[in-house]
């Protein structure tokens, strides 16, 4: 076990990064008083964006069971603006929960979202090194399947986003690494990327404030819950583990 090393980006006074936890844990004592103002599904082995306002609340959940899902997110009026994951990873940390925020790229750096609830903060690490709600990775795609396996499959998560953000203008070219939720990843002894089964139960959540106007973008991941190997020796379809994701948007 490696002896711990302080983080390189420390907060100064005022700093951004300097979250008012206060106002963020009054909306999560009052999210009774909350407003449903749009609900949706998003099926299995597909992908859909929605705009969300600046000031309203959403949560992406998981209605049946776990099951992982990719995210992107950009600025709702110029889509030059959009997460910036290794950023994010510096300045909040390879995994993500409450009152972490998502970062957009230059020239812009600013929080897009703050995380304002986690239904799974308490997870931790486990015995693996496995945490959830992971930005070290990135989302699956139709080239990197196609070097691996030599077979052509287009419902990677990078092909769902693509086909979901069409409508809205942009195009494969916006889509960009994502924070994969409900995954729960980790670097082995190797220093090589390890993707663990999702923990997560019907029902179980991440809640986000908007703190710009958002386009979001979400794709139930092809490989479900991760409990079968995708790739590899004991490769397998894991159709029989997918299951949907929701959506749930609030006005305060």
């Amino acid at each position: 076990m490696y002896k711990d090393y302080p983080a390189a980006y420390q907060v100064s006074k005022g700093a951004a990064l300097q979250v008012d936890t206060a106002f963020y844990e009054r909306l999560r004592a009052n999210a009774q008083q909350r407003t449903l103002v749009e609900q949706f599904e998003v099926p299995i082995r597909t992908g859909r964006a929605w705009k969300v306002k600046a000031g309203q609340v959403f949560r992406v959940t998981t209605p049946v069971g776990p099951q992982v899902g990719d995210f992107n997110v950009w600025n709702a009026h110029d889509p030059r603006e959009r997460l910036w994951a290794a950023r994010t990873r510096q300045l909040q940390g390879a995994h993500v929960s409450t009152h972490d925020r998502l970062w957009s790229n230059l020239p812009f750096l600013r929080p897009l979202v703050t995380i304002t609830d986690d239904s799974l903060a308490s997870y931790g690490i486990d015995e693996h090194g496995g945490r959830l709600h992971d930005l070290l990775g990135t989302r699956c795609d139709p080239y990197v399947n196609k070097m691996l396996t030599g077979e052509d499959f287009h419902h990677h998560c990078h092909s769902n986003l693509t086909r979901a953000v069409l409508p809205h203008g942009l195009t494969e070219f916006d889509v960009h690494d994502v924070l994969n939720i409900f995954q729960c990843t980790g670097l082995n002894h190797d220093d090589m990327y390890f993707m663990k089964a999702c923990p997560a139960q019907k029902g179980d959540y991440l809640e986000f404030f908007a703190e710009i106007d958002l386009l979001c973008a979400l794709s139930t991941c092809p490989g479900g819950d991760l409990s079968l190997p995708m790739w590899g020796p004991d490769a397998q379809d894991p159709l029989s583990v997918c299951r949907p994701l929701g959506v749930e948007i609030y006005d305060l």
